[in-house]
């Protein structure tokens, strides 16, 4: 059966869209996963990104052309299939899907009567969860700034939503009061299931929340709705009540007295593990903010915490299930994508790194200048790709798309699991602007405020465990790129050089790579390039 792709609402601001390019065309069979175009939103060009499998029968916004959200994009199905009637009839009454829906809806009208109908109160707003990066399906309440009965004006933050990407704040575009709060704190639910709704005070909206929140003409509503306002006013307490329960245990300190801190303070000292207790807040009458925690050095005990939690009596038995967040479904399935379907391959080459620590004390003793050795890896990387295009590429299934422009993924660990910033046009950039691109993406990530702009349209990525004094290891290919480096740590031993044998320094690098598009020889002839970089760092000044 055929399915229906509407344009997406790729940001939380989203109206209309840009078609900027079609990644596939009519007739090409389509896998999930895939990308089938690059949309340009209101924010950042983003690639969209397939949820179903079959051939693409239809493309209904052509490259180059605006579109409102929620207008038929492109039809994927069975290989010959008739979709006249849904290209014919996608202005009225758009695809089988909604004819389904209709069918069901008459079987239902013989239970009720057209004067059952829910109809939207003048001035309510029924906002449904939404789509704050390409690839999100569902979304995590990780905080509500509001409760039920809260005034709230257009631009003030809502509540914070932990996505597969990052956790970000969801910002309100309505003015009026809470009246409903649909999705609790901890709890996750798909794109556009109902969030909450705002209206004017007092409004009834227990027959909206009884249909789902459907916002659009009227719907039959079951004759049973007595039940719903005595729903409506439990689910509206729920959230009064776990506010009144964070108030109670943010009370207790050292010192008995009331702890004041930001959500998002609470929210960030919960995910490392600080006792809010132990901070001490520059906010306004001492209120602990954002700034404060990522500020916190934690004391030992901190560290010693999880670990004597997990500690069981000798002879017992224990374990314990952790809800995976949005962001490990997510590199689950990227990467588990890559590794399934990339037939990669890996090459290693050792680095004499001597003249690299050399050069980097020399530049380092320039006042206000902080150059790692990782940034002179991405800034190598950068310019051996400029040698060797057939690198910087990506694969799809007609073509082998070549890219002119070389933006460096770098790999940042963060607490629930692996974030890849972009340096873009990282051949353009020197060592030090690379070096302070990298440190406020890395603090953006382990912060959970990067961007989805921030992460998309890499070319090559870099990945580095060398801190942890991992000598080599291989990585996964960061689809859609080719192509992944996985630099190691700088080891001292002997080594021969004119036929003495003297102490060095050495790193070794692997480079992972799809052998659809980059062969040995390739890869060998990259690594190469990139060796004569780093051992002469003054050859990436010339």
């Amino acid at each position: 059966m055929a399915t229906i792709i509407n344009m997406p609402r790729l940001s939380d601001t989203m109206e209309e869209g840009v078609v900027a390019k079609w990644l596939k065309s009519v007739g090409d069979k389509i896998e999930e996963g895939d990308i089938l175009a690059e949309i340009e939103t209101d924010k950042a060009t983003m690639e969209f990104e397939s949820f179903h499998e079959g051939t693409l029968l239809y493309i209904g916004i052509q490259e180059g052309e605006t579109s409102p959200v929620d207008v038929l994009l492109a039809v994927i199905g069975e290989e010959g299939e008739d979709i006249s009637a849904i290209i014919n009839g996608d202005e009225s009454e758009p695809a089988k899907e909604k004819a389904t829906t209709e069918e069901v809806k008459e079987e239902t009208s013989t239970e009720t009567t057209a004067s059952n109908s829910v109809t939207i109160p003048e001035g309510v707003q029924v906002i449904t969860m939404p789509r704050l990066s390409d690839t999100m399906t569902d979304g995590t309440i990780a905080t509500w700034l509001k409760k039920v009965g809260d005034e709230v004006s257009e631009g003030d933050m809502l509540a914070e939503i932990e996505t597969d990407k990052a956790t970000m704040e969801f910002e309100c575009f309505y003015e009026g009061t809470i009246l409903y709060i649909g999705v609790q704190e901890g709890e996750t639910a798909p794109v556009d299931s109902l969030l909450t709704i705002i209206g004017p005070a007092g409004t009834d909206v227990s027959a909206i929340v009884a249909n789902g929140g459907a916002a659009s003409a009227p719907t039959e509503e079951k004759p049973a709705t007595a039940k719903a306002p005595e729903k409506a006013e439990a689910a509206a307490t729920k959230p009064a009540a776990k506010v009144e329960e964070t108030k109670t245990v943010s009370t207790s300190n050292t010192s008995n007295g009331r702890i004041f801190a930001s959500p998002l303070a609470k929210k960030i000292a919960s995910d490392k593990g600080i006792n809010l207790a132990d901070v001490s807040g520059s906010g306004e009458n001492g209120r602990i903010i954002k700034k404060d925690i990522e500020n916190y050095t934690p004391a030992a005990k901190v560290e010693a915490t999880p670990a004597a939690a997990n500690v069981a009596a000798a002879g017992v038995e224990n374990s314990e299930e952790v809800k995976n967040s949005q962001m490990r479904k997510a590199i689950a399935k990227s990467l588990g994508n890559s590794k399934f379907s990339a037939p990669d391959f890996s090459l290693n080459i050792e680095v004499d790194m001597d003249n690299a620590m050399a050069s980097r004390k020399i530049i380092n003793a320039i006042p206000d200048t902080k150059v790692s050795f990782n940034d002179m890896v991405v800034k190598a990387c950068a310019m051996a790709l400029k040698k060797h295009p057939q690198v910087n590429t990506s694969w799809s299934e007609a073509n082998t798309i070549y890219h002119s422009h070389i933006h460096v993924g770098v790999a940042v660990a963060v607490d629930d699991g692996l974030l890849v910033p972009v340096i873009k046009h990282t051949d353009g950039l020197s060592l030090t602007q690379i070096g302070a691109g990298v440190r406020d993406l890395a603090g953006k990530a382990r912060n959970k405020k990067l961007t989805p702009a921030e992460m998309q349209g890499s070319t090559f990525t870099v990945s580095n465990l060398g801190m942890f004094g991992i000598g080599s290891f291989n990585s996964i290919i960061n689809q859609p790129n080719s192509a992944i480096l996985s630099v190691g740590a700088i080891v001292q031993k002997p080594v021969v050089k004119d036929g003495q044998i003297v102490v060095g320094n050495t790193m070794n690098l692997t480079l992972t790579s799809d052998h659809r598009t980059v062969d040995g020889a390739v890869g060998a002839q990259f690594l190469q390039t990139l060796k004569t970089f780093i051992e002469n760092p003054v050859t990436m000044l010339a």
